[in-house]
């Protein structure tokens, strides 16, 4: 028998439906939902009533999916935009009501505990210390850990939908507003540089939709065929470049990137400044992109592995 695991993100509500095995699991079905729930109300910690319509448009059309597989149940897990919306619970209890299951609130630290536990079962990890990132919408989530389990972990609420709100960004953005981007990371991610003086890794996994479409456009630039796995390495020489075509590039340009996925155009420039500046300021030689995250790491979490 099948499980269903929705993971309600600020800017796309993700789906996957696996097979439960004995130690381990097969996903039969993976897709996601475009809503942008934190738009006009995350600065405020609000949730605006047309992002509630939008969530609830996604949440049917995923269940249309997941009502063609067995399911044998359903496990909602909802993260920053919901946590730390006012009305978050109004949203919830909405949920519940229309669609018959249980939405799932979870911490940041929680949040970045299945992180790690998905990532694990894309990326083999060994004695020396990694970092994991997973951006997201609302909060960023760094883990540091190695294959004995994680060593540190925190959740920053500095997702690119906040960032977004904060930042009147030109298109294309400007050198000022690069710089001011850099100032305010710094700020804002001290006690993750504290932590990096201290540890010291030098592999970065990245694991979210922006790593996700960074590998897609430096796949379909660099010709490189899919390689069906669920992890792999991305050089730092392609993303580098990547990364200067992106800080240049205007919405228009960005939408006409073989590659591209259509919710990230907004904010993929502040993902890979995002990027940029976590390589550079924590001197991370090797960069991963893994295709599991938070919803694997329920399933892992499940199977007992």
């Amino acid at each position: 028998m099948s499980i269903a695991i929705l993971d309600f993100g600020t800017n796309t509500f993700n789906l996957i439906i696996a097979e439960r095995k004995e130690r381990d699991f097969n996903i039969l079905h993976a897709s996601k939902q475009p809503v942008k729930l934190g738009r006009g109300g995350i600065q405020f910690n609000r949730i605006t009533p047309d992002a509630f319509e939008r969530g609830y448009v996604a949440i049917h059309n995923l269940m249309e999916i997941i009502n063609k597989f067995e399911v044998s149940e359903i496990r909602a897990f909802a993260t920053s935009a919901i946590r730390n919306a006012s009305n978050g619970k109004q949203f919830v209890d909405e949920v519940e009501h229309r669609f018959g299951f249980r939405v799932r609130v979870i911490t940041g630290d929680r949040e970045a505990e299945l992180i790690y536990k998905g990532v694990s079962q894309a990326i083999p990890f060994t004695e020396q210390k990694i970092m994991i990132l997973d951006i997201g919408g609302g909060s960023n989530e760094f883990i540091i850990c190695n294959r004995e389990g994680i060593l540190w972990k925190q959740s920053f609420e500095i997702g690119m939908a906040r960032i977004l709100e904060l930042f009147d960004l030109s298109d294309p953005i400007a050198c000022e507003e690069i710089e001011a981007l850099e100032s305010y990371y710094r700020q804002e991610l001290q006690p993750l540089m504290e932590v990096v003086k201290k540890e010291k890794p030098n592999t970065l996994i990245g694991a979210s939709g922006s790593f996700d479409t960074f590998y897609s456009l430096i796949r379909h630039r660099t010709g490189v065929a899919a390689d069906g796995l669920h992890g792999r390495e991305i050089s730092l020489k392609d993303f580098s470049k990547l990364d200067s075509v992106l800080i240049r590039s205007t919405l228009e340009e960005r939408k006409a990137m073989p590659g591209m996925e259509p919710v990230r155009l907004e904010m993929i420039v502040a993902a890979t400044i995002f990027v940029s500046f976590v390589i550079y300021e924590c001197n991370i030689r090797h960069l991963f992109q893994s295709d599991f995250a938070l919803k694997e790491g329920v399933i892992a979490e499940l199977v007992g592995i």
